[in-house]
């Protein structure tokens, strides 16, 4: 499963297991509500590119 579609599904699993409103979260963690149906959605490209580092940062840099 790509990271993107991990931190959505998990993140609105989460969300929703706890009763916590998509809006509420959003201010909570202060960002944009369409920023946080964007992760749920899996339309934020931030996630790629921690995916792409972090598979970066495993190979050897000599």
């Amino acid at each position: 499963m790509k990271a993107r579609a991990l931190v959505a599904w998990n993140v609105l699993r989460i969300r929703e297991e706890r009763g916590i409103p998509q809006e509420q979260l959003a201010y909570d963690a202060d960002v944009d509500r369409s920023y946080m149906n964007g992760i749920e959605l899996q339309k934020n490209p931030t996630i790629d590119l921690l995916e792409r580092m972090a598979k970066n940062a495993r190979r050897p840099y000599v």
